[in-house]
């Protein structure tokens, strides 16, 4: 008789295509160049490692959607109001000509289809559109998330986007990322010296600093509690309800949160976490 381990190995098998296949090296590869080891893809308990199932397994059509720079605006829009959503001063497969690219200093450009395609235009002095228009045709040539195995962006269709800049005095605002893990918001991460020693900070839904780090080392700085983390938290959770984990990022403005992004994949899932038995615990709670 067919053990239930074998069973199992076996319906996973059969569930799979050649591009899930490829998906699969391509997650297994980076989880050992970046971690060391090999993931666990069929009885996966770490977090670490549920992120390498999901960018394996899960072909879910709302991930790109809500992975879209543009569109998932109107995503949060309708879930939480638009009050709480940066507006989009512009966006296209092309930029527009020099002359019509009016946009009030300070403001960002972006690309939709990744993490890190960011231009910050924050002074006349970054308005450098030689160096920009380089910059963002080579982002629309990257074909994001493929290293890793990160299918869902390899299924949005791929184009820029204005923002307003939402710091103040040219520097970064808060980014606060909200750890939801079946429709309950368990972390938020607060990253620090993005532009210098970029560093880290964990902390509870009651905002209790925790002692662990996922990447960057921990933060000594002082990270006064939002105001309005309340609204945060239940956005946060608002957003994410129907999916058995994701990250959404929120900044505070003025008192009042504004949406940032969805993460279903973060950092591809090659987080390392310090101590080690981090990842375990954290992955436990997604189930």
């Amino acid at each position: 008789m067919m053990s239930k381990v074998a069973k199992t190995v076996r319906a996973a098998v059969k569930r799979v295509i050649p591009e899930q296949i490829i998906a699969a090296r391509a997650a297994v590869n980076g989880y050992r160049d970046k971690l060391g080891t090999r993931p666990n893809l069929l009885f996966p308990s770490k977090f670490t490692e549920k992120v390498q199932w999901r960018k394996v397994f899960v072909r879910d059509k709302r991930l790109p959607l809500l992975a879209d720079k543009v569109l998932v605006k109107d995503f949060v829009k309708d879930r939480i109001g638009a009050e709480h959503v940066i507006p989009t001063l512009w966006h296209g497969e092309v930029l527009p000509p020099r002359h019509q690219r009016a946009w009030p200093i300070p403001f960002v450009v972006k690309a939709n289809h990744g993490c890190g395609f960011n231009a910050f235009v924050r002074s006349p002095a970054e308005c450098d559109w030689d160096r920009i228009e380089q910059t963002t045709a080579a982002w629309l040539e990257t074909k994001y998330g493929e290293w890793g195995g990160e299918w869902m962006y390899s299924v949005i269709k791929r184009q820029l986007l204005v923002e307003p800049f939402v710091g103040k005095d040219s520097c970064f605002p808060f980014d606060y990322k909200v750890w939801v893990f079946n429709g309950v918001a368990h972390f938020v991460q607060v990253d620090t010296d993005r532009e210098t020693l970029h560093k880290r900070a964990m902390f509870d839904r009651d905002w209790v600093r925790l002692n662990f780090q996922v990447t960057h080392p921990l933060s000594e700085r002082r990270i006064e509690r939002p105001v309005s983390l309340d609204e945060i938290l239940k956005f946060s959770e608002m957003l994410a309800s129907g999916f058995d984990f994701v990250r959404v990022d929120f900044y505070e403005i003025d008192g009042v949160p504004k949406f940032g992004e969805m993460t279903f994949y973060p950092e591809a899932g090659y987080g390392r976490f310090l101590p080690n038995d981090m990842d375990v615990k954290v992955g436990s709670l997604w189930h």
